[in-house]
């Protein structure tokens, strides 16, 4: 027969090892967990990110880096975060987004608190308008249940179909909660090529009239940006209640890339792959690059989209 101390001491034992691993801390370094209330961004991380990895993008880097340790850092933000990302493809929406993501939820992309949706894949049919409201209405909800921090990123939204975003409305809008659910610490992106003409015009102006690049300011091209969106029939956000209610915190411009800015994403990319930097293989892919306008050459027609595959065939050198 077991003795009595003996059981009690087992029961100690195993009381004691079970509340050690049902421990947040223990339990959340195995299992992703989502972020606790208070929590804060590292901002010298975050910096540091966009610093070394996102190039060419003082505008975006500085707008974005204010706006979410602002949003961050507030114990009781009024609403969700809601950027609006634009600009040519190639110019680093996504990279931006992806370095946000990882920020937030350090799994990035793979975290099951960060959600991407891609227009063309996630509502391809006109028809269909009505159901993906619904579904996105109803994802959101359950998503936002499980974690109030979760980010939620649309690419593509030049392609959406007009209407459908509009079903996420409510959950971006001034309410301290919607059905018992509140969305004020979630943050939304939107990916656009959307109003890249017009950044791509405002930036040339710039140059034609000898002013930097780094003197374009925000307010050079956020109400451009917010104006053209709005009634550009070939952007999801075309008319959009979004934008009419201004629920969109900032329309975030990227500037279309100098030829110095491909040759940092073409080091960058060497370097990421374990190569030594050889500024001739630099140079040799940034010349393939096609640039605009015709005469002057000055910005990249892809910005630095096409430099993995440009540097696949100087591999062997």
């Amino acid at each position: 027969a077991l003795e009595p101390l003996s059981v009690g001491l087992a029961i100690g034992v195993a009381s004691a090892l079970t509340g050690y691993l049902s421990h947040p801390r223990f339990y959340c370094s195995y299992v992703e967990c989502c972020p606790r209330a208070g929590q804060r961004l590292n901002a010298t991380a975050l910096k540091a990110q966009l610093d070394n990895r996102l190039f060419g993008q003082h505008l975006a880097k500085d707008v974005v880096l204010k706006a979410v340790l602002g949003f961050s850092n507030n114990p009781s933000p009024k609403k969700p975060l809601m950027l609006s990302l634009h600009g040519w493809a190639g110019t680093g929406k996504n990279f931006l987004s992806q370095i946000l993501a990882e920020n937030v939820h350090p799994a990035g992309l793979r975290s099951k608190f960060v959600h991407l949706f891609l227009a063309t894949l996630h509502f391809p049919h006109h028809d269909q308008v009505k159901l993906y409201k619904e579904q996105l209405q109803n994802w959101i909800r359950g998503n936002v249940s499980a974690c109030p921090s979760s980010v939620f990123i649309f690419d593509e939204m030049d392609k959406m179909h007009p209407g459908v975003i509009d079903a996420i409305k409510p959950f971006l809008d001034y309410y301290e909660e919607v059905d018992g659910v509140s969305y004020r610490k979630a943050i939304f992106i939107f990916l656009s090529n959307a109003g890249g003409d017009l950044i791509n015009k405002a930036a040339l102006d710039f140059w034609t009239s000898g002013k930097r690049r780094e003197d374009i300011q925000l307010k050079d091209l956020e109400p451009l940006l917010s104006v053209g969106v709005f009634n550009n029939k070939n952007s999801g956000l075309w008319h959009s209640s979004i934008i009419d209610r201004n629920l969109i915190d900032y329309f975030v411009p990227f500037l279309p890339l100098e030829q110095k800015h491909v040759k940092m994403c073409v080091r960058a990319e060497m370097t990421a792959r374990g190569y030594a930097v050889d500024e001739k293989i630099v140079q040799a892919v940034a010349d393939e690059m096609t640039y605009f306008p015709k005469e002057q050459k000055i910005y990249s027609d892809k910005g630095c989209k096409t430099v993995q595959a440009k540097l696949d065939i100087h591999e062997d050198l």
